[in-house]
């Protein structure tokens, strides 16, 4: 009888553990006196029943929640200047009508799902359609050379062209990097390489920003009279600038679509840019920096960018291979009349009117020839 009694025993505890392990553990004593959540925050979730930490780090490797949720439980004093300079983890809040818990998970779902794949989207639609174009039309430009040249560009207006240009490429890449690399060249490099590389680019990218501010006024100040609306322009929108036809429309020094990416491109979302990216590197003063104020500067910040980045490559795509010559005036200053009687015809009869002088800058020692285009 007392045999089968401790066998009895025996199964019922057996069984009570079995039982008790597939359960969560209950919480300590202790927390069942802390305080409760002060009014609009609420806790955290529980882990899931049977979800121990070697169960997560097996079926979801990389997820640290458990080591951040006991820092978020630590307490401590922090002796940094400056706002929330002492808050580790972000306190989970309860938007109303929101499924986010608080505004660093909402920043990181706008992130990945409407600025990563919506951005890259409109970045591949827009270098899909330059690639189609030029399959079709090829570069632009077809009269032959004269032989007699005009100045386009002045040596000043050159410097500060190339400075701005160089900043923004220099900014786009390492931006595209930390925004896609993740996704296209993680998988190919490593996360050794990845790592370096995305250090590099954020340093530089750091680095290039308040230089790319400077040369963006400059760029403004250099170019505003000539942006400034003129006769011909409302007609070269209105037909596209003969882009699909074999004759452009007529167009004084620039064209209505460079003054539409100076005046939208440069002004509008250079300064978007600019301004958001001075907030981040927390070089505007008056400002408190808190988190919420860098989510909100990320978001302007990055949108801004790529839409500058796709408004800008067509700008590129003329610049270089689109027209013939166009290349070599922002290299060299100078454009044969052929290719100002192609390209911009209204601003050679101001030249040839006597309005505009054909040569604005002190001539070089060495005379400019004309090379083929």
């Amino acid at each position: 009888m007392r045999r089968l009694i401790c066998t009895v025993s025996f199964g019922l505890a057996l069984a009570a553990a079995s039982a008790g392990w597939a359960q969560t553990p209950a919480a300590p004593a202790a927390s069942a006196a802390a305080p409760p959540a002060p009014a609009g925050l609420i806790a955290e979730p529980e882990p899931l029943p049977g979800d121990s930490n070697a169960q997560r780090a097996k079926s979801q490797p990389g997820n640290n929640a458990p080591m951040w949720r006991a820092v978020k439980e630590t307490g401590g004093t922090s002796t940094l200047p400056g706002a929330e300079k002492g808050v580790l983890v972000q306190p989970f809040v309860q938007y109303p009508g929101s499924r986010f818990t608080n505004a660093g998970e909402a920043w990181r779902q706008v992130r990945n799902q409407w600025l990563i794949p919506y951005g890259g989207a409109l970045l591949f639609i827009v270098a899909l359609a330059i690639a189609l174009f030029y399959w079709r039309k090829g570069p632009l430009g077809h009269a032959p050379n004269t032989g007699s040249t005009i100045e386009r560009f002045t040596p000043f207006e050159r410097a500060a062209h190339w400075s701005n240009a160089i900043a923004f490429v220099v900014l786009a890449l390492s931006g595209l990097v930390m925004a896609f690399g993740k996704f296209l060249l993680l998988p190919l490099i490593g996360s050794t390489l990845f790592g370096w590389l995305t250090y590099a680019l954020k340093t530089a990218h750091n680095l290039v920003g308040p230089l790319f501010a400077v040369s963006l006024v400059v760029v403004l100040l250099t170019f505003v009279r000539d942006n400034l609306p003129q006769r011909g322009d409302l007609t070269w929108l209105r037909r596209g600038g003969g882009l699909m036809s074999d004759r452009e429309v007529p167009s004084n020094r620039f064209n209505a679509g460079e003054k539409l990416v100076f005046w939208g491109g440069v002004l509008l979302l250079g300064g978007i840019v600019v301004a958001s990216g001075l907030v981040m590197d927390q070089l505007l003063p008056g400002l408190g920096y808190l988190r919420g104020d860098m989510h909100i500067a990320h978001m302007v910040h990055a949108s801004a960018a790529v839409l500058m980045m796709a408004m800008f490559c067509g700008h590129i795509y003329i610049g270089t291979i689109g027209m013939r010559g166009a290349y070599r005036a922002m290299r060299e200053g100078h454009v044969d009349e052929a290719w100002a009687a192609e390209h911009h015809a209204l601003w050679l009869a101001d030249i040839r009117a006597g309005k505009i002088p054909a040569q604005r800058s002190a001539p070089s020692a060495r005379p400019h020839t004309a090379r083929p285009a």
